[in-house]
């Protein structure tokens, strides 16, 4: 399929906590050292947050991380190019084979955006999509008008985006629609930052965000100038109280936690390395993570793992 890039990307984000050497820990037992963390745009805020808690605690190290796409992540990660990966899809067989190692450390998901002051804002809100509309959407495009979506005499183009980039957002969203992100149609964006922008600036747009990119972190409501698109799970062409968990983000990730969200697009998110990792401050990161660091994870708009899958993924690591 080809897909137009628009020409509004953000190149990457990059972020470095503290300064250190690429060491281990040090004669008197404090972790020294870097911890080197690229990928998915869906766990960046969170690792950013996880990065300024551990050195809390570990002022020695220095945790570099940079976002651009769980592709990019998977890519750094088996090259030696960063010790941690941010994976925000399930991890192929085939990168099983060349040694990557994953660690579950917590949960999200993928919604639906669409422009505040597009034509067919408020039916929308109260209608919702199918998956079969997201299908006619996003693979076959059958549904072109913003007419065919609201019933009414809209002749407007449906201005469908997606992601340019090797992601687990495009690739869950397509997991939905039954497909790959290869065969997702519409105009092409770079990162989450640059889609939610696209379709902020675009009142016939409609695409799809990780949830902290859809949603404002200080306000937990839908960012300036977007609307998330509720999914209409029963097909019975109105959203009713059990489907409206959109309000802000709270409520999305409760829905999420509570498996009222469909699975996908919801999702487990990752940190993965080429084989376990050896370096103290690397392990002791991981290791906090699942113990002390889920408890940061509700305040920035994830979901925690439960305790019995916490359990197993730190048993991985004592192995």
């Amino acid at each position: 399929m080809k897909r137009l890039v628009l020409g509004l990307c953000v190149a990457g984000v990059f972020v470095s906590f503290g300064c250190g050497k690429r060491t281990g820990g040090s004669s008197e037992g404090e972790l020294n050292g870097t911890i080197s963390i690229s990928g998915a745009w869906a766990l960046y805020p969170m690792a950013v947050r996880w990065a300024e808690e551990f050195r809390k605690i570990h002022p020695s190290v220095r945790i570099d991380i940079s976002a651009g796409g769980a592709g990019k992540g998977m890519a750094d990660c088996l090259s030696g190019a960063a010790d941690l990966g941010m994976l925000s899809r399930e991890i192929h067989n085939s990168e099983l084979e060349k040694g990557a190692w994953p660690v579950a450390v917590v949960k999200d998901a993928v919604v639906a955006v669409a422009n505040r002051n597009h034509p067919a804002a408020q039916t929308l809100l109260s209608r919702g999509l199918t998956r079969q509309e997201c299908i006619d959407l996003w693979i076959t495009g059958r549904l072109k008008t913003w007419g065919q979506l609201s019933g009414f005499s809209l002749n407007e183009p449906v201005h469908v985006y997606t992601r340019s980039d090797a992601c687990g957002a495009a690739e869950t969203w397509a997991k939905y629609l039954g497909k790959n992100q290869e065969d997702l149609q519409g105009v092409g964006v770079f990162g989450d930052p640059g889609l939610a922008e696209a379709v902020r600036k675009d009142p016939l747009g409609i695409g799809y965000n990780n949830v902290n990119y859809a949603y404002d972190a200080a306000t937990k409501k839908p960012m300036d100038g977007l609307m998330i698109v509720p999914l209409d799970l029963n097909e019975n062409g109105r959203i009713d109280p059990e489907e409206s968990f959109y309000g802000d983000r709270d409520e999305i990730t409760g829905a999420i936690g509570q498996g009222r969200y469909p699975s996908p697009p919801a999702r487990l998110l990752y940190l993965v390395s080429k084989g376990k990792p050896a370096r103290p401050e690397v392990l002791a990161f991981l290791e906090w993570i699942l113990r002390d660091g889920q408890a940061f994870a509700d305040e920035a708009g994830y979901v925690p793992l439960s305790k019995e899958a916490a359990k197993k993924e730190l048993e991985k690591l004592a192995r």
